[in-house]
């Protein structure tokens, strides 16, 4: 499905990263999310590698990346070591400044990248993403009964490990199934990798600590980032779902806290964008990157 992109395994220290590659011109760093691996591109990183050089890994635990078995807990998916491989990763395929396009799990990645490397990021893109530290402190009965797995993933190993073991196939199936709101637009060959990969005992195990992770450390370091007031230089643009915020704040507001340069705009699709509206969010893509890389 990404034909005419390389793979290559890099080494970080702590992860071995899975990374398709491809394109010539600025380089672009796509994240993708849970529960997803880099197929999660798969309509947008062959478009953009038309302009662009396209590098779409897998996160650590996630898909065919690998965590060091050392690394057992929260700490090993806390989104500060996750953005240090990211910058290994670029690094080595010789790139020191790029822009980072992120979804999900991988935009809380992309936005900590920005925050503690921000000479490596010239634009970050933000699809349906604010910071873990907003969400947290706008929690309530709709974000808890839609976003319900939040609270079980970050639950004391092995209770969710356990619960979502006992058949991971109709737990990822349920899942697809809330995100979307066009789920006949997911590609099955898509959802058979992330079906490959969620079958796996580790990758799921890695998941869990992503969500204990935002609990706790990611949470502590978007707290401490607010109150030192450490802001993002880098142009910023976030999506949202079409139907959601059309009163009070919109995540550009939201933004707007933390970075000086937003743009934003909605798009009728449901969580997973890159793959339910692709030509939407090239549309808004293409021109930031063409204005900031």
């Amino acid at each position: 499905m990404l034909d005419g992109f390389a793979y290559h395994r890099i080494e970080t220290g702590e992860a071995a990263i899975r990374v398709a590659l491809a394109g010539s011109g600025p380089p672009v760093l796509l994240l993708h999310g849970y529960p997803e691996t880099h197929m999660a591109w798969h309509r947008v990183a062959p478009v953009l590698a038309r302009d662009f050089t396209v590098v779409a890994p897998d996160l650590r635990g996630y898909g065919d990346s690998t965590v060091a078995a050392h690394l057992s807990g929260p700490e090993s998916m806390a989104k500060r070591a996750l953005a240090l491989d990211q910058v290994a990763v670029m690094a080595k395929l010789g790139f020191d400044r790029y822009a980072v396009v992120a979804h999900d799990r991988g935009a809380r990645v992309g936005y900590r990248l920005a925050l503690d490397h921000p000479a490596s990021v010239k634009a970050f893109a933000s699809l349906t993403v604010v910071p873990t530290v907003e969400v947290w402190q706008r929690v309530d009965m709709g974000f808890a009964m839609g976003a319900w797995h939040w609270f079980l993933f970050a639950q004391g190993f092995d209770l969710p490990e356990r619960f979502i073991g006992a058949d991971p196939d109709d737990f990822l199936d349920r899942t697809l199934r809330k995100m979307t709101r066009y789920r006949d637009r997911l590609a099955p060959e898509a959802v058979a990798a992330y079906r490959a990969a969620f079958r796996r005992p580790a990758v799921r195990h890695a998941m869990m600590n992503d969500y204990r992770a935002a609990a706790t450390i990611d949470h502590d370091h978007d707290k401490a980032d607010r109150a030192a007031g450490r802001r993002l230089g880098c142009p910023v643009l976030v999506t949202w779902e079409a139907g959601r915020h059309e009163t009070g704040e919109t995540p550009a507001d939201i933004w707007r806290g933390w970075a000086d340069h937003v743009e934003g705009a909605a798009i009728d699709a449901g969580h997973l964008q890159a793959e339910e509206a692709p030509e939407a969010v090239l549309a808004l893509l293409v021109p930031f990157l063409r204005r900031n890389v």
